[in-house]
């Protein structure tokens, strides 16, 4: 870890060159007197509702997560089936999934809670939660701490996270089209794919900062009639 005296050289330096770089800005200058052109592509390419669900299955393939797709009433026997494959008997869930999703699974569910310690949550064997969204082109799911997916943390430390994603509503094709639905001020996890990293020689290695196994559940609702 870095010492005291060379942490603090260090933020001197950079608050020197943000001090040089602002030097010739006015004090009363903001930065929204400044608007920053956006006319970048916001998806590429246009598709049906049911062609981002594909694509988005096939991302998340590409990033070695498992998907599998369901409607709405099959929804609590996928999940049952999913948790007895692996095996798992204690599943951490947040305070707020909906009732019914693990109705057919023969599992002691562990809801998440201030107190619940990550030596706690590193014991049991699976956690299942929503999303935010998911992103098509990127693969990418997103959760920000709502009712249905609970704090960051239950799902970086169990090595096993079932995602439920509720298609089409929660698709979006792209990372713009993303930012126009999340709020900023809420905490933002991205996952495209297991947790992962590979060293100087790419040899890839699983589970280092999060679940070792993800699997997708894609809960497929008829589109309303236009």
């Amino acid at each position: 870890m870095t010492d005291g005296p060379a942490r603090s050289s260090s933020r001197a330096r950079i608050l020197g060159r943000v001090r040089r770089a602002l030097a010739d800005v006015p004090r009363y200058e903001r930065p929204e007197d400044h608007p920053v052109p956006r006319d970048y592509l916001r998806a590429h390419g246009e598709r049906t509702p049911a062609e981002s669900v594909d694509l988005l299955a096939a991302r998340l393939t590409d990033y070695r997560a498992v998907v599998h797709r369901t409607d709405p009433p099959g929804l609590p026997a996928v999940l049952a089936e999913l948790l007895r494959r692996r095996g798992a008997h204690r599943v951490v869930v947040p305070a707020g999934l909906p009732d019914g999703w693990l109705a057919e699974g023969a599992v002691e569910q562990v809801v998440d809670g201030a107190g619940l310690t990550a030596h706690e949550l590193d014991a049991v064997d699976s956690v299942v939660t929503g999303c935010a969204l998911a992103i098509a082109e990127t693969g990418t799911l997103v959760l920000d701490a709502g009712p249905d997916q609970g704090r960051r943390r239950i799902t970086l430390v169990p090595d096993h996270h079932v995602c439920v994603v509720r298609a089409p509503g929660q698709v979006v094709d792209s990372v713009p089209r993303a930012l126009e639905r999340l709020s900023p001020v809420r905490p933002l996890t991205w996952i495209s794919g297991p947790s992962a990293t590979s060293d100087i020689e790419l040899d890839r290695v699983e589970g280092v900062h999060g679940p070792r196994t993800l699997e997708v559940i894609l809960v497929e609702s008829p589109e309303p009639p236009s």
